[in-house]
């Protein structure tokens, strides 16, 4: 079935990129969005497949020029692959209403949202250096193509498609030499070939391989500091764009470092994976934090990726740095809880980023400061975002609790047995996960609230209208999957431990198919009975509250307090950027706000004030500390460079004489 379901889901999304392409503008959307979906769920079932069992592999001699492409799908491949297709349902089914007006329902457009989707089920099927490469490129240039889609509607489109362009390339140089180096030390490019000639290699040529294709993946996958592109590409991008760069996109970075450093590589020393798992706790806080002060919805949804992706690489690195150590179980138990949070993941950034898109469709804006009382235009938008935000809060009935809860018990249970460096390590882990649980609870109260509930704040929020039936009927399906992964994970562990035994061979870590047991570890969890406590518990409560309601005498309506100032408007309600104040004043040294007063004064007098104006931004800190002098410094030299070119012939053929000579000079020293 696997081979047969991968080619179907290629053969798909091919049909789908030609239909975008010569069919005309009123049938197009359609043809692609069904194809594309098709696609997509031809891609989940060959996953599903592998992951249970049904490995295939092929050589394809003639498709790429000297080596050839080389196929292949284990249970490790096939989970990144299942997530990609599912994803892709729901993005393409979004997309046919979604994309009903302006520039996104163009050829390009159209033709180029099936090739991403190829592209990324092509990157975990790759079986060899050159055909990975081939994929990682496709895809980077399928998916710039689509950030840049509106470039003609906004300046900020093609900013964005700049920085995009610029960190996806570079990390793809990075991971070209990484694995380049490799496939010379191993006298071969097949995955079989590296992963049988890792052993061989020297420790600090090996160390070089990891850490060159690490910058590389941790830059796809948004880890900070190499997140810039992250939260300028996703709000540019088509609403159903960034749904799949977010939720399936940036996993590919992860699968990228498991592969690599787990499978082909063999693991590694603990250093390996101290650097993974510090990058993924700062990146996990400092994602976060950026999200809480956030006021562009899309912008926040963007840097929750970033903590997301981080927490996701904090258990990958406990994971090798456990296996580094002998410790097989808790490795296992690390590596299951990272794996199943790329599948949470997965499901609510999905529903998140399309929620977000319909509130964009529906208002023009994804400005919370601009928004509220959706609750009552947007009823089944603004249903399905609370779903999305409790799943991706971490608390008890969302999907993402599992998973985190999972990788606090690796994480605590190492501390008795661990060394020195597993000692100070682990609990400043598990703080980095704590804090960031609390951090996200905080911004999708700010979210939600703000953004859907009270007054509408502007004249967009009060006209909007609900989603069409395509773009709710994705969404739905989106929720669905979350609820099922939140009750249910047992269903879905058995098979993510097959992925995981690809890379710590070895016994399941978790089992049970409602309560969850950790193998060889003390700690259990069942989210379906936490359900149905909490549910029974509130219809109780709820009842008691009517029964004492009905026993009073009848209530008289009466018009809240209001200090005298008279009925509460809009202008008295809390911004997102009013309620994030506290929190920007405990973090300000780390957030570094910038802040403008302006004050104007009367014609008449310089004493009287006509009108103050304050304004505060928060930017971003990385950037600002670490990119702009590094542009500025190569600005600098571009100018200076131009002195090089004055249009004189002689220091032209100067300029290639000494090129020659140096070159000459160089091979004579190196042979």
């Amino acid at each position: 079935m696997t081979p047969t379901a991968f080619a179907a889901a290629l053969a798909l999304n091919l049909a789908a990129a030609v239909a975008g392409l010569v069919l005309p503008r009123g049938a197009r959307r359609a043809a692609v969005g069904t194809l594309t979906a098709a696609g997509g769920a031809a891609a989940a079932a060959a996953g599903t497949a592998a992951m249970l069992g049904g490995e295939w592999s092929a050589r394809l001699p003639g498709l790429l020029p000297l080596a050839g492409a080389r196929l292949a799908l284990d249970p490790l491949g096939g989970l990144f692959l299942a997530v990609t297709g599912a994803v892709a349902v729901c993005a393409a089914v979004y997309g046919i209403g979604y994309t009903r007006h302006g520039d996104l329902g163009g050829r390009v457009p159209q033709a180029m949202l099936p090739v991403f989707v190829a592209a990324m089920a092509l990157v975990p099927a790759a079986a060899s250096a050159s055909t990975f490469l081939a994929a990682w490129e496709l895809m980077a240039l399928a998916s710039l193509l689509l950030v840049v889609a509106e470039h003609r509607s906004r300046d900020e489109v093609r900013a964005a498609g700049l920085w995009y362009a610029v960190m996806t390339h570079l990390g793809l140089v990075v991971i070209l030499a990484g694995l380049a180096g490799f496939a010379a030390a191993a006298h071969g490019e097949s995955f079989e070939r590296l992963r049988a000639a890792a052993d061989g290699l020297p420790p600090a040529g090996r160390a070089a391989v990891f850490l060159a294709v690490l910058a590389g993946f941790a830059s796809k996958a948004g880890i900070a500091p190499l997140h810039v592109w992250l939260p300028r590409a996703h709000p540019e991008a088509p609403s159903h764009v960034s749904a799949l760069m977010s939720a399936a996109m940036v996993n590919l970075g992860v699968y990228g470092i498991v592969r690599v450093g787990f499978d082909l590589l063999g693991g590694g020393p603990a250093w390996w994976w101290l650097i993974v798992l510090a990058a993924g706790g700062l990146s996990a806080l400092y994602g976060i934090l950026q999200a809480a002060v956030a006021a562009d919805l899309k912008r926040l949804l963007a840097y929750s990726t970033c903590e997301n992706m981080g927490l996701v690489l904090l258990g990958v690195g406990a994971s090798g740095l456990f296996a580094a150590s002998g410790a097989r179980t808790l490795s296992a138990l690390a590596l299951t809880a990272a794996l199943l949070h790329v599948v949470n993941h997965a499901g609510f950034k999905t529903l998140l980023f399309l929620a977000a898109g319909s509130v964009l469709h529906a208002t023009g804006t994804r400005d919370l400061d601009a928004l509220g009382g959706l609750r009552t235009r947007m009823p089944a938008t603004t249903a399905l975002f609370g779903v999305g935000a409790l799943m991706a809060s971490a608390l008890p009935l969302g999907n993402g609790f599992v998973s985190e809860w999972l990788l606090l018990q690796s994480l605590v249970h190492a501390l008795p047995s661990g060394g020195t460096v597993t000692a100070v390590t682990m609990p400043l882990a598990v703080a980095a996960v704590a804090l960031s649980a609390g951090l996200a609870i905080a911004t999708f109260v700010k979210a939600f609230g703000v953004g859907f509930l009270a007054r509408a704040r502007g004249a967009a929020a009060e006209r909007a209208r609900e989603a069409p039936a395509p773009m709710l009927a994705a969404m739905a399906a989106a929720a669905g999957a979350c609820v099922v992964l939140a009750l249910s994970p047992g269903l879905v562990l058995p098979a993510i431990a097959r992925p995981v035994a690809v890379a710590v061979p070895g016994p399941d870590a978790v089992s049970g198919p409602v309560t969850l047991r950790l193998a060889g570890l003390s700690g259990t969890v069942s989210p379906l009975l936490i359900a149905v406590f909490l549910l029974v518990a509130a219809v109780g409560l709820l009842a008691l509250l009517r029964a004492a309601a009905t026993r009073r005498a009848a209530r008289r309506p009466a018009r809240l307090w209001d200090c005298g100032a008279g009925p509460m408007t809009a202008r008295m309600e809390y911004t997102a950027t009013s309620f994030a104040e506290p929190l920007q004043r405990v973090f300000d040294d780390v957030l570094a706000p910038e802040t403008d007063l302006d004050v104007t004064p009367l014609k008449e007098s310089a004493y009287l004030v006509d009108s103050v104006t304050y304004r505060t931004r928060i930017g971003d800190r990385v950037e600002h500390r670490l990119y702009r002098p590094v542009l500025a410094a190569a600005a600098r030299t571009g100018e200076a460079a131009r002195g090089l070119a004055n249009g004189s012939v002689h220091r032209y053929v100067g300029y290639g004489f000494y090129a020659v000579t140096g070159l000459l000079i160089a091979l004579a020293v190196v042979r």
